[in-house]
């Protein structure tokens, strides 16, 4: 513990204002009484996830052993989860706890109580589930996040070295049960497989620890030389795939990586290899519009020879009675006096052959439209395609019905057998402006 406080009294100063993780349990506890020794303004964060019959008790002994000393106590409780994924769904919430009380507080660091044997856990189950380089590494010691640092300093210390120093100084702290439940994937990494390596060696979680350190160096060389490259490779506010298709394999896939940690800052430990393989695989298709999606509503889009990795909408749909106009994602549709266009931006309908009113929504599924000079009908998704409509603006089209839900026009791609020439007899006209 010696070698904790000789780091911590480098890395503090008197002005210093700390948020820290403080589960009750003994790592943040060992944690939080080791930053009492110094003369620094300490936030203790307390999260209940309600998910135990303990929950309640942990809170009231963090909130009484912080407001004891004088510290500043702030507490939060999770009522819903996503349970698809509730453990990354409570660590979004946590975090976004956090990072509001750094705002509130000004403060510069935010520390966890992260131990050897958590990096140890995590570099394990990266490695046979699959990730990225910067992802096996695990975890680092100090993060700069622009306004604060993150820093886990423990990441030296075992379990075991954590739990004797709490024993040894009559610190009080809560034990999770749940921790020794071989249901969770973590659990079972920390019961059977950390005793195994430790008995082969003691200090094991020191070269998992340099382990890291180096896979950290390594991404961070590779990073700079995609960084070199990476404007080379941008078209159209994504990337070249023509020439991604030049890179070799291994740098290929480093660059498609580091999009991707853009795009997941704080949650890279989503993303597997099978991830980086599906959209390595989508780049080297004949295909010229495809999608991947990846996990919190991303996806990955090919739209001919360009790659976007971007966040999906989580909703496009909408749905509007057209009188005189009406505003849709990508321009307005709107009825006229007069027009001699006969592009697809402008439809001419008679309103004795149409049921009114008219609709105008988003596009759906197994959507048909009989065109105009074309015998029978066709799946709107084959005209948009056929038009090389991109696949972000396909989401977003609009679609103009009758009140009998028959599709009349596609506008600005596309018109039904009931478009009348400039000739014919019709008494509405519409017209449709792009942004």
């Amino acid at each position: 513990m010696k070698d904790i406080l000789i780091y911590l009294n480098k890395l503090l100063s008197n002005n210093d204002i700390i948020v820290v993780a403080t589960s009750g349990g003994p790592d943040s506890m060992c944690l939080l009484n080791l930053l009492c020794k110094f003369d620094v303004k300490i936030i203790v964060a307390h999260v209940n996830h309600k998910l135990r019959s303990e929950s309640e008790e942990e809170a009231e002994f963090v909130k009484s052993f912080a407001l004891d000393r004088g510290l500043v106590y702030e507490y939060m409780e999770i009522k819903e989860y996503n349970h698809d994924n509730l453990e990354n769904d409570a660590r979004v919430k946590r975090y976004t706890f956090f990072n509001e009380l750094i705002s509130k507080y000004h403060a510069n660091y935010l520390m966890t109580a992260h131990h050897a044997d958590d990096l140890m856990e995590t570099i394990l189950m990266r490695l046979v589930r699959g990730s990225s380089l910067k992802g096996y590494s695990g975890f680092k010691k100090e993060i700069d996040m622009n306004t604060y640092k993150l820093v886990r300093p423990l990441i030296t210390l075992t379990k075991s070295e954590i739990l004797e120093y709490m024993d040894n100084n009559n610190l009080k702290y809560f034990i999770d049960k749940s921790n020794y439940s071989r249901d969770y994937t973590r659990n079972r990494y920390r019961l059977d497989c950390l005793p195994f390596l430790k008995n082969e060696d003691k200090d094991v979680h020191l070269k998992f620890l340099k382990f890291s350190e180096e896979l950290d160096k390594a991404n961070n060389f590779i990073n700079s030389f995609v960084l070199k490259i990476i404007d080379d490779l941008k078209l159209n506010d994504g990337l070249c795939i023509s020439k991604l298709k030049e890179l070799d394999n291994f740098l290929l896939q480093r660059v498609i990586e580091y999009e991707l940690s853009k795009m997941y800052p704080n949650d890279l430990f989503l993303i597997s290899d099978k991830h980086t393989e599906l959209i390595i695989n989508l780049i080297k298709s004949d295909k010229s519009n495809l999608k991947v999606n990846l996990p919190n509503k991303i996806v990955a889009i090919k739209e001919y020879d360009v790659l976007k990795i971007i966040n999906e909408k989580d909703n496009n749909e909408f749905y509007y009675e057209l009188n005189d106009f009406v505003y849709v994602p990508n321009g307005i549709i709107k009825k006229i006096n007069y027009s001699d266009n006969k592009s697809n931006y402008v439809i001419r309908l008679n309103s004795k052959e149409i049921e009114l009113p008219l609709i105008v929504r988003n596009r759906i599924n197994g959507d048909k439209m009989e065109v105009k000079n074309l015998m029978g009908s066709k799946k709107v998704k084959d005209i948009l395609i056929d038009s090389k409509v991109p696949i972000l603006k396909r989401n977003d089209m609009p679609i103009l019905t009758d009140s009998k839900n028959r599709i009349l026009w596609v506008p600005g791609v596309k018109k039904s057998k009931f478009d009348v020439e400039s000739n014919g007899i019709y008494d509405i006209i519409l017209l449709y402006e792009e942004e």
